[in-house]
C-alpha cells in the first residue's frame, strides 16, 4: 500500500480507494448518486426489529446522505454510520443515529507508541462530539505491525487506551476496537499486516482495560476470513462486543445466497446473547445498491 495513504483519515480513505472499488462494482447499474426507486413507494424491509440495523455510508457513496437517509428510514434502518459530524443534522432530521463514529485511521494505529499522541487527540475529540450528539460508539484501530511482535503491540495498545478510557466512561461512550482481516490485499476489503487480525487479540485488549466502555467491533466478514467458527465466537465473546458489521464472503459483496455465511443463523445467535446494539451493513453492492441494502436488511431481520 502506498506510504502516503498511511497518513490519511478514515474518511479520506473511504472516499478514495473504497469508493473506487464500489463504483467499479456498480458500473453496470447506472450512476451511484441516482435513486434506483422511490423510498416512499418501497415496502418496509424490517418488520421484526429484534436487530437494530444501519448502513455504513462509504458503501453507498457518492449517493447524497440525504437520499440515503430517506431510503434508510423507508427500509426501517435505525441509522447510518461513519458520517462526519458536520452532516449529523441530516441524520437527526430523519430520526436516525450514527451508531459508529470515526476517529483515527486504521494503518497508523495504537500498536505503535509514536502514533499515540495523534490517535489519542482524535479519540478524545471524537468522544466529545459523539457524546454531545447522544451517539453510542467511537471506532479505534490497532494499526499495522511493521515488524512489531503482537504481544508488544498489544501492550502498547492497552497503554494508549488506558489513557483515554476514563474520558469515554465519563462521557458514556464506547470505544470499539475493530478486528480486520490481514489476508486479503485489496484496499478496504482487507489490510495486510494489520495487527488486530484475530478476535482473541481484541478480547485480550478488553480484558486488560477492564471497562464496560471498552468493546470490540466484531466484523463478521473479517472474522470469517481469518478464523470462522462465527457463532461459537459470538457466544463466547458477546460480553465484549459493542458493534457488528456484516458483508458477504468472499468479496465483501451482498449477503445473499451467492456467498458462504448463513446470516440468518448468525443473526439469531446474536439475538440469543441479549445484544441490544447495532448491526452495520458494510458490503459493496454489485447491483442496484438500494435493492441490495433492502434485501440485506430483510435477511438480517430475524
Amino acid at each position: 500500500m502506498p506510504t502516503h495513504r498511511n497518513q490519511l483519515s478514515r474518511r479520506t480513505l473511504l472516499q478514495g480507494g473504497a469508493a473506487a472499488v464500489a463504483a467499479t462494482a456498480l458500473s453496470g447499474v447506472g450512476a451511484r448518486g441516482a435513486e434506483p426507486c422511490s423510498p416512499q413507494a418501497a415496502e418496509r424491509a424490517i418488520t421484526k426489529g429484534r436487530i437494530k440495523q444501519d448502513a455504513v455510508r462509504w458503501c453507498y457513496e457518492p449517493m447524497p446522505l440525504e437520499t440515503l437517509a430517506r431510503h434508510a428510514v423507508a427500509m426501517g434502518l435505525a441509522g447510518i454510520e461513519i458520517v462526519e459530524p458536520k452532516e449529523w443534522d441530516i441524520l437527526k432530521r430523519h430520526g436516525l443515529v450514527c451508531p459508529m463514529t470515526q476517529s483515527h485511521g486504521f494503518v497508523e494505529g495504537l500498536s505503535h507508541p509514536e502514533n499515540h499522541a495523534s490517535c489519542l487527540e482524535k479519540l478524545r475529540s471524537a468522544i466529545d462530539v459523539t457524546a454531545a450528539a447522544g451517539f453510542p460508539n467511537v471506532i479505534t484501530f490497532s494499526g499495522v505491525r511493521r515488524g512489531m511482535p503482537d504481544d508488544v503491540g498489544l501492550e502498547n495498545t492497552v497503554a494508549a487506551l488506558k489513557k483515554v478510557i476514563g474520558h469515554a466512561e465519563r462521557k458514556r461512550v464506547n470505544l470499539c476496537l475493530e478486528m480486520i482481516n490481514s489476508r486479503v490485499p485489496t484496499w478496504m476489503i482487507g489490510q495486510p499486516d494489520y495487527m488486530c487480525d484475530k478476535i482473541e487479540w481484541a478480547v485480550e485488549v478488553c480484558k486488560r482495560i477492564s471497562s464496560e466502555r471498552m468493546k470490540i467491533l466484531f466484523d463478521v466478514f473479517h472474522v470469517q476470513i481469518m478464523e470462522g467458527d462465527l457463532i461459537t465466537r459470538i457466544r463466547q465473546y458477546h460480553q465484549y462486543i459493542g458493534h457488528y458489521h456484516v458483508a458477504g464472503v468472499p468479496g465483501r459483496h451482498e449477503i445473499d445466497d451467492s456467498q458462504e455465511i448463513n446470516y440468518p443463523a448468525v443473526m439469531r445467535a446474536i439475538v440469543a446473547t441479549g445484544y441490544t446494539g447495532y448491526v452495520g451493513q458494510e458490503f459493496i453492492p454489485t447491483r442496484d445498491p438500494m435493492q441490495s441494502l433492502r434485501q440485506a436488511a430483510r435477511i438480517c431481520d430475524v
